[in-house]
């Protein structure tokens, strides 16, 4: 079932097309990752599917709902926190959950219950006395994120979340998102760091100038698109020949680090790697380490965008 339906939505801005026409849609219970370069489009999607701004064109279905007609309405079941840093200077981290609570008229003993909760699930105890003013970047950003879930919500919209935040933090956010959505949660995640794209996400859609390039699961996007793999060889001592001897090998592309360190890309990487293999035998260069390693997700990431650059 889709909790969100999107058909040839549009937003112009004069003559620029900040988004273009863009259908897809959203499965319930599930993380959908929204993927682009900076300038794609992604924020300024995000702010359409959350009634912020209005659409030049298209139609928008939230949980049911006819966002743009009925954008109050829609409101009332989804939770956002958007990039941009958004917090009360002179309150407490608790006080901030207990405000966003009585926004949200969530009763007083279910508000203070799910303060104490939350405090907890985010690592905020030691802090709770703090005013967010006193706090780092990453602890404001886990306060941002926290208090959305004050109050119940159907479906979340996440536009960057882990910015400020160290690994161990990032972690346990992602994983605590994860545990929402098994619980029923919906979450429209943006995300620059690709590798948190591959942890969490069900689906993806990646998206530049304003279009939406593909949409798949990450293994299907790795399946479809990364064909390609990549063959890293050490080599035992330095052959200042190596370039020269590997430089006749098709149907590949190969960097050189010095002469010690040699990386290939190629969709045919087993034959290329025996054509390799076989002239550094035949010349008695020795291998000290070799690995193969299936392409990842910001590898296509970066392919698709480039392609798309090219194209345009």
């Amino acid at each position: 079932m889709s909790c969100l339906t999107i058909n040839k939505l549009s937003k112009n801005y004069g003559s620029v097309k900040a988004v273009d026409d863009i259908t897809m849609s959203v499965k319930s219970g599930q993380v959908f990752g929204f993927l682009g370069p900076n300038g794609a489009g992604k924020s300024t999607t995000i702010k359409l599917l959350t009634t912020l701004i209005q659409p030049s064109g298209g139609s928008l279905n939230i949980l049911g709902i006819d966002a743009l007609k009925n954008p109050l309405k829609v409101r009332h079941k989804i939770g956002v926190v958007l990039q941009q840093p958004s917090y009360e200077p002179t309150l407490t981290v608790e006080k901030s959950l207990e405000k966003y609570g009585m926004m949200w008229n969530v009763p007083k003993n279910e508000r203070k219950s799910r303060v104490e909760q939350l405090l907890e699930d985010f690592d905020l105890v030691d802090i709770r006395k703090k005013r967010n003013e006193d706090l780092s970047i990453g602890q404001r950003r886990r306060v941002q994120v926290a208090r959305e879930f004050m109050h119940d919500m159907d479906l979340l919209f996440l536009d960057e979340p882990t910015v400020g935040l160290d690994p161990s933090a990032r972690r346990k956010l992602l994983d605590y998102l994860r545990t929402k959505v098994n619980s029923g949660l919906t979450i429209f995640f943006t995300t620059h760091i690709l590798t948190e794209a591959e942890y969490l996400c069900d689906e993806i859609a990646i998206i530049d100038k304003g279009r939406i390039l593909a949409i798949d699961s990450p293994n299907a996007l790795k399946n479809r698109f990364g064909k390609d793999k990549t063959i890293k060889i050490h080599l035992l001592k330095n052959y200042p020949e190596i370039t020269k001897l590997l430089s006749g090998i098709q149907d590949s592309k190969i960097d050189f680090h010095t002469g010690i360190s040699i990386t290939i890309h190629s969709e045919q990487s087993e034959i290329v790697l025996m054509k390799i293999l076989k002239i550094l035998n035949d010349n008695s260069i020795e291998i000290d380490d070799l690995s193969a390693v299936p392409t990842n997700l910001e590898e296509i990431f970066l392919k698709m965008v480039e392609e798309n650059v090219s194209n345009n």
